[in-house]
């Protein structure tokens, strides 16, 4: 192959992607990513609210499908599944796009960085637009089971110990990530539009309260794997709901479970607003 064929298909794969890009950057799609961060904002929401009724004595599954069941059983649940199931899709090809084609025009460093951020999460809102779907049929999975079975076959496998404190690692990880931007106000540049102002403050009030419980809460969850691969236990690893109920046969435990079931009601809040008029 000669330099100039070389560098004519080089051409032609970067017009492409161009093109691909371009045709990624639709209002559709904003508006299906948008759609999608909503209902993800309001399982939070309601996840928080769950985990308040278990701090006052009340029962239910603060986790995801906790909340979903709550919605599902309603007159209008499947539809609104659906409609959810579709935002979430949206998302995730929005993080896919966002993980590939445009993270191409970043250095280096930065290009790996948003491989690996955006491309977890256009999983992880692939996965719920899934879980989502699987409402909207009657076929609900339970979060707490699907965190066993998981770190059950994790342990299962030739590497199982190493792969469990792996994915505590890489949770514990994100937990981490989301206390410090809270801390630093790292949200900023995703809701300019209110800076400098007084509903900007109360908005970023929420942010950081927000985000500091969510990483709070992943860094419980973190916990659970490390203490399921230390036990080769996977029954120790039950996930958000899990992580939330331990909490209530501590002293202090009813207190920072109310302080987190509040934070994440902030932070549902926080990306209500952001889903709405914030930075995509």
């Amino acid at each position: 192959m000669t330099a100039d064929s070389s560098a004519d298909q080089q051409g032609l794969v970067g017009r492409a992607a161009d093109a691909a890009e371009q045709a990624s950057d639709t209002r559709a799609l904003d508006v299906a990513a948008r759609l999608g961060f909503a209902a993800l904002a309001v399982v939070h929401i309601l996840i928080g609210f769950i985990a308040l009724r278990l701090a006052f004595g009340g029962n239910g599954e603060a986790e995801p499908t906790g909340a979903l069941e709550q919605v599902a059983e309603g007159h209008l649940g499947t539809p609104v599944m659906w409609i959810c199931a579709a935002g979430c899709a949206g998302l995730a090809l929005w993080q896919f796009s966002e993980a590939t084609l445009r993270a191409r025009h970043l250095p280096t460093g930065e290009r790996v960085a948003k491989h690996v951020s955006s491309g977890a999460l256009a999983v992880i809102y692939g996965s719920m637009a899934g879980t989502f779907a699987r409402f909207a049929v009657g076929d609900g999975p339970d979060s707490s089971e699907s965190t066993v079975d998981f770190t059950r076959t994790l342990l299962g496998s030739g590497l199982g110990v190493f792969l469990v404190f792996v994915t505590a690692a890489v949770i514990l990880g994100i937990g981490v990530h989301f206390v410090v931007k809270g801390l630093r106000r790292g949200f900023r540049p995703e809701l300019r539009k209110f800076e400098d102002t007084r509903r900007g403050r109360v908005i970023e009030v929420f942010g950081v309260v927000g985000h500091v419980a969510k990483g709070l809460a992943l860094l419980l969850v973190g916990g659970l794997f490390v203490v399921a691969g230390l036990h080769r236990d996977p029954q120790e690893s039950t996930g958000l709901d899990g992580s939330l109920k331990v909490l209530q046969h501590h002293p202090l435990g009813v207190y920072v479970l109310t302080i987190i079931a509040v934070g994440l009601i902030c932070y549902g809040v926080f990306a209500v607003i952001r889903a709405g008029f914030g930075r995509m």
